[in-house]
Formats: C-alpha cells, structure tokens, sequence
C-alpha cells in the first residue's frame, strides 16, 4: 500500500514562493524591447480623408485570354458550386466598357462558400496603376450574395496611399453573360491618411 507524501504547510508555501521568485511576471503597460510607440505625425498621418471611388470590375471567363481562371472544381453534387475557386487578375475601368480607361487590376481569388444559397468568398486587391494612386492597394475582403441587387464588403486595409485604409464597397452587377462574364460596378468608400 502506497504512503500518502505530506507536506507542512510551511514547506509548501516556501515551495510556492521558490517557484514565483524565478519567474518574471509581466506587469501591465510594461515597454517590451520589440515595440515602440510612433507618433503619427512623423508617419505623415495628419488628416483621416474620405475617398469614394466608382469602378468597373470586369470578370472575364471566356475567350483566349480570361481574366478569371478556376483553380479548384466544386464539390460534384452542388448546385451551387460550393468549393469551387477562380483566381482573378480583373481590369478595373472608370467605365462600364473594357474599352474605358483601365485605372488597376482586382487581384486575388474567389470562392464559392454557401451549400445552399449561392454565395461567394471575395478577397482581392485594388492595385492601381493610374496618376497619384499608383502603386497603392487597397483590400477588400466579404461575403459576395451574388443575386442580391447591392452587395457590401469590407476595406480592411491598404498600401501606399491607402496605408491603415478602412471601409467598405458596394458591388452592384450591370452586366451578365451566358458564358459567364460579368462586369460588376463597384462603388468604394475608404477612410485613408
């Protein structure tokens, strides 16, 4: 039969005080060596503005040369291709025709994330490659409900000009095609410095 091993309390409370005096217990508002607060002036964030910009999103499946292109195939018994994944490298035009001035590219992918309802996963850049917004993205991220009239998804960060970019877009469908092209006008609100 097994002895039961007591301790006096006086012992176990000498064993506790061991173990806490070799740890280092953080203190609440302690500096760590691996962060520093900036000031946002010298990051040259001085005014929050409010930018709204109007574009065309023209998602092209058909063709030699598609803009969209799957690269995972739906699960084989869904109606609403549920599983299925497009990568996208979109033109963005300041008009409906893809003949309008081409002002940056949707790049990222697409996938379908509802069993029952038709419903898609955006994730994308705004990458612009036009005047003072060149070079400079902003992220959208959102549940795409693809028979709603209007959409809302959100802006959850940026690049370049739109460094710390928050907001949303409204994606509105003005155009699509049998063969599955679509041009989609996207309506973007973003806070930026």
């Amino acid at each position: 039969m097994a002895r039961a091993l007591l301790i006096s309390p006086s012992y176990f409370i000498f064993f506790i005080f061991l173990i806490f005096s070799f740890a280092k217990i953080p203190v609440f508002g302690e500096e760590y060596s691996y962060v520093k607060h900036v000031n946002p002036k010298k990051m040259k964030m001085l005014k929050e503005k409010l930018s709204h910009f109007r574009l065309y999103w023209h998602d092209i499946l058909s063709g030699s040369n598609p803009t969209s292109i799957p690269v995972v195939k739906p699960v084989s018994n869904s109606s609403t291709f549920f599983g299925s994944i497009s990568m996208i490298d979109n033109p963005l035009t300041i008009g409906p025709k893809l003949s309008s001035k081409m002002v940056g590219k949707a790049q990222g992918f697409y996938a379908s994330a509802g069993q029952e309802n038709f419903g898609l996963l955006m994730v994308m850049n705004f990458a612009f490659n036009d005047g003072k917004y060149n070079g400079s993205t902003f992220t959208v991220i959102g549940r795409n409900d693809v028979f709603s009239k209007v959409r809302e998804m959100e802006i959850v960060g940026g690049s370049g000009l739109f460094r710390f970019a928050t907001g949303y877009v409204q994606a509105k469908t003005y155009m699509f095609s049998i063969n599955g092209d679509a041009i989609v006008e996207y309506n973007a609100y973003v806070l930026h410095y």
